[in-house]
């Protein structure tokens, strides 16, 4: 069975990169792991987008999953509560975009 990855981009406001990277790093990032549904997890920031000007920071969480299973328990189980943790906390100041993608090897 494949490990699937779930990718959340996000593009944060100049202004409150420092403050969001702790929290990600201290809270945000730490609650999702404690569900006990992912594997590991990669906290990257992104240095380029061809053909695109950055209008502040884009970082990138990707977090492993054992299957496609694991992955829709979190959806459902876990995933609306700490996105509403998030939407309340920088409502518009940071924008997530999320991808599910498959390991092939």
């Amino acid at each position: 069975m494949p490990q699937i990855i779930y990718n959340v981009t996000n593009a944060v406001e100049e202004q409150i990169i420092p403050e969001w990277l702790e929290w990600m790093r201290r809270v945000h990032i730490p609650e999702v792991m404690q569900t006990g549904l992912f594997l590991e997890y990669k906290f990257l920031r992104v240095i380029g987008a061809l053909g695109e000007e950055d209008s502040g920071g884009t970082y990138a969480v990707q977090y492993v999953a054992e299957s496609i299973e694991k992955f829709l328990d979190y959806a459902e189980n876990h995933a609306p509560a700490l996105r509403a943790k998030t939407q309340e906390r920088y409502g518009e100041r940071v924008m997530a975009f999320r991808t599910l993608l498959e390991m092939m090897d």
